[in-house]
């Protein structure tokens, strides 16, 4: 019945597009003050789309068809359109005039403006064109133009659009125009504004109730709002104006995405599913073929966009049509207000795409016929879900009041065991979750005061359960638990609560063997010998079962507001604390940022340090290692440099121990010995005798991969194994002394050579620094501080040199910043040095450059000469 009604529409206005066709008016639009203008027009079809204006002035009469109501609707057609209006001012004033083609999706449009066969002007404007410069700040094609008194102007328009050919052209008085415009945005205002308000209550019950029918009908109306946003025009003036391409794209995009969540929300909506599953079928297919559509959209022409978009609207709007009876007989409630609501949309888009494929004519009905279609829709759908989401808050109150009832059974039940859940069961403290609560509650009624949260851990706990069995272990947690709390109780800057049960809560634990307790500050007087001394007593041996047992337990702290505002933050703070306290007994690590390796800042690092490996974004300098016996450069040390895009230069004790605790050391070291092996391929071009020493930590001698890789990189590269020198501290060396020995015989077993760097800084056995299979030692630059200064520091340098001399190493002395440094060392029995007083670490460019310079000039042989060319002051 109203698809019929809606066929008696459309062939009435066919009809009368026809009778309005045969009556056509070929004068001039005669223009008069204070009257609307009736506008008509003449137009020719340019079939191959190439006819200059010449041409068409040339035209005979018989070649141009008359429109007497300033309408046209061509279809979708290649050919580009001439308009043809001639104006008479009848008036003796000046008529200021618009010419408006009230269609914003024209590709191309020409207002060719002429007056007793003179071209005036000539502007061109259109939707694939960008929006600014135009005429007016309006979405239509809009000319302005002056008739003087008793003046005849011709208007020649040519249009030319890959999409629908509309052409409804009206002539305006200026002002009219814009008070028609005010009018009409007023109108559109307070459609979209609808839209939107429709829009947001539905997403915010959607982000309420987590219900995904209200969001596919948010994105749906989202569709709808973007659709005729992008139909009128208003896109592409307020959003992307120097953007036409984007905006024919987004029209077509719009189109699928208003189906897509149309056709979701009415699966969801009308339960088709379970009522009906062949329509739930179909209506899948049409679901899919809309995702098609919208991911091939971009890729198609415009003209094929949107006679694909017409037809696949008739078939959407026609199946959604026919989904709102057939479920409303299912029995679903839904189905009415689902029918009711789409039945005037069907219609509005029958004539939307009936105007679109040239079927109807154009006027207000087939221009606005879609969106009064959608706006009843979405009135009508949303008056739906308010029905449906009262319906459904009935039902949950009802069951609300149900739930209620058996909580109120239920009550002391639950007292009881929320109680059990904020203590713990062996020591009966109140557990972590009371402590963050009672911390935060004092944090916000005192946000300028001054706490610490105190945490201690029983060390041996996990020992003595194994030794003593869980019953003791637990019994040892009790009796420490109440010495504690009577600990606690005579220290006044301890804070306590006052629990719902009227008893007092001081300590607290954290878990199975930590403890935790909040200390007032402004109540010690900065003064903690009454805390210290608390410490001592808890740190002596309990007496169980008459056996006398170390607890061993270590202390950690954190300060409220320096370390933390928040109680999870500061015991965390703490424990990292405790592993920073001192190894004497009861002795409190008090927490630093400076040292805690576990910080999140750090762990970015990390991340971003493999990517910056992953990337080649690390680089190598060098720094030249000269021989005092010859005065030339025998090696170079590579160093590494990395330049991180946002913090700048990270110096390597930032990020090197780092890499070493979180495993990216073998990364790192991986990335180093490569492109160490590819420079020092480059430098043999230069010196074929330089040697290149890397340095190494105890983590990767761990690593079952290291001989491997300098294997695989020495033969990649061509290089002599005895070139590369392996550079180790001396307390990496002592980390695992007997895998690390291995590894080392290992690695020099293929040639390598290995080096001890940092010597003398560390606390090595020498009978096992005898057993490394090393050639060289490195001194360490803090034996050398005061070595011009201080006989006793001369004294040690000379007793390292001789000894590492008597175990057979070469002794490189590093770190050598002036000449009487080096002078001295000389005398002293070095064999090599190392410092920024010779050279700086240089990139391997500048190190080329460098290494050229010493080759040429005259007095290469004499260290101290070289040292004088290239020393300036040290880098930072």
């Amino acid at each position: 019945m109203i698809l019929s009604n809606a066929l008696r529409i459309l062939v009435l206005m066919l009809a009368l597009s026809v009778f309005q066709s045969v009556h056509a008016d070929a004068g001039p639009v005669s223009v008069v003050s204070g009257t609307p203008i009736e506008s008509h027009f003449q137009y020719w079809e340019d079939t191959g789309a190439n006819a200059t204006l010449a041409e068409v002035r040339a035209l005979p009469e018989s070649a141009w068809q008359h429109r007497p109501t300033g309408k046209a609707t061509f279809g979708i057609t290649d050919s580009a359109y001439w308009l043809r209006v001639e104006l008479h001012n009848q008036t003796d004033r000046d008529q200021l005039l618009i010419a408006e083609l009230a269609y914003s999706q024209l590709d191309d449009v020409v207002f060719h403006e002429l007056s007793g066969g003179t071209l005036l002007r000539e502007f061109r404007t259109g939707d694939t064109r960008p929006f600014y410069p135009r005429d007016v700040d309006h979405p239509s094609m809009l000319f302005r133009f002056q008739v003087a008194p008793d003046n005849l102007k011709t208007l020649y328009i040519r249009v030319a659009t890959q999409g629908t050919m509309v052409v409804p052209l009206q002539i305006w008085h200026q002002s009219e125009f814009y008070e028609a415009a005010a009018n009409e945005q007023k109108l559109h205002f307070f459609y979209y504004g609808s839209l939107a308000v429709i829009i947001l209550i539905n997403l915010a019950v959607f982000l309420t109730l987590r219900e995904r029918l209200y969001l596919y009908y948010a994105l749906a109306i989202s569709g709808y709002f973007l659709f005729f946003a992008a139909v009128r025009g208003y896109t592409l003036q307020h959003i992307y104006p120097e953007s036409p391409f984007l905006h024919a794209h987004v029209l077509m995009l719009s189109i699928p995405f208003l189906a897509m969540f149309s056709l979701l929300f009415c699966m969801e909506f009308l339960k088709v599913r379970s009522h009906s599953p062949r329509l739930y079928r179909a209506l899948q297919a049409m679901l899919a073929f809309e995702i098609l559509y919208f991911l091939s959209a971009p890729l198609l022409s415009y003209d094929t966009g949107i006679r694909v978009a017409a037809i696949s609207a008739f078939g959407f709007f026609s199946l959604l049509l026919v989904a709102g009876p057939v479920t409303w007989a299912a029995g679903v409630r839904a189905g009415i207000f689902f029918t009711i609501a789409w039945t005037p949309l069907t219609v509005g888009v029958s004539a939307t795409a009936g105007r679109a494929l040239g079927l109807l004519p154009e006027n207000f009905f087939t221009e606005y016929a879609m969106q009064i279609g959608s706006g009843l829709e979405a009135f009508i759908l949303t008056l739906a879900l308010a029905d449906r989401l009262y319906r459904e808050r009935e039902q949950k109150i009802q069951a609300q009041a149900d739930i209620l009832q058996q909580q109120k059974a239920r009550s002391d039940a639950q007292t009881r065991l929320n109680e059990a859940l904020t203590h713990d069961p062996v020591t009966g403290l109140p557990n972590r979750n009371r402590f963050e609560w009672m911390v935060d509650e004092q944090f916000r009624q005192h946000p300028n005061g001054r706490f610490m949260v105190g945490v201690t851990r029983i060390t041996q706990l996990e020992e003595i359960n194994r030794t003593l069995g869980l019953d003791r272990s637990e019994r040892l947690l009790k009796a420490m638990a109440e010495q504690m709390i009577k600990l606690a109780a005579e220290l006044p800057m301890v804070h306590s609560t006052v629990n719902s049960e009227g008893r007092e809560e001081l300590v607290y634990q954290l878990s199975g063997d930590s403890f935790g307790l909040l200390v007032d500050i402004g109540k010690t007087g900065d003064d903690f010998k009454s805390l210290d001394n608390a410490l001592k007593q808890l740190a002596e041996p309990v007496l169980l079962d008459n056996i006398a047992i170390e607890p061993n337990p270590r202390f950690g702290a954190a300060s409220f507001p320096e370390h933390g505002k928040k109680a999870a933050l500061l015991i965390r703070n703490a424990h990292v604390g405790m592993e920073m306290a001192p190894h004497g007994p009861h002795q409190t690590g008090l927490y630093s940022r400076k040292n805690d390796i576990y910080d999140e800042s750090r762990l970015t690092l990390m991340s971003d340090l493999r990517e910056a490996l992953h990337n080649n974004q690390t680089q190598l300098y060098y720094q030249p290692k000269t021989s005092l016996a010859t005065g030339k450069v025998v090696g170079v040390e590579a160093l590494i440099r990395w330049h991180h895009p946002e913090r700048g230069w990270v110096p390597p004790i930032d990020f090197v121990p780092m890499a070493e605790k979180t495993g990216v050391i073998k990364h790192l070291t991986r990335w180093v010995v490569d492109q160490a092996m590819n420079d020092l391929k480059a430098l043999h071009e230069i010196d074929p005798e330089l040697t290149i020493s890397v340095n190494i930590s105890a983590r990767d001698l761990s690593s079952p991969e290291l001989i491997g890789l300098f294997e695989t990189r020495i033969k990649r590269y061509q290089l002599k194994a005895e070139q590369v020198i392996i550079e180790l501290t001396e307390t990496a060396a002592m980390d695992d002394p007997h895998r690390g020995l291995k590894a080392l015989n290992e690695l020099t077993a293929i040639g390598l050579k290995l080096s001890i760097d940092d010597f003398g800084a560390g606390y090595s056995s020498l009978s096992y620094l005898k057993k490394l299979p090393a050639s060289e030692i490195k001194l360490d630059r803090t034996l050398l501080q005061d070595i011009e200064s201080s006989d006793s520091a001369r004294m040690i340098v000379e007793t390292a040199i001789s000894m590492g001399q008597g175990l057979g190493y070469r002794v490189v002395a590093e770190g050598i910043e002036t000449e009487k440094s080096a002078r001295l060392l000389e005398s002293l029995g070095a064999e090599m040095l190392q410092g920024y007083w010779i050279c700086p670490p240089k990139s391997l460019e500048d190190l080329k450059a460098w290494l050229d310079v010493e080759r040429q000039v005259p007095g290469r042989g004499d260290v101290y000469s070289s040292a004088k060319r290239s020393a300036r002051p040290r880098d930072v």
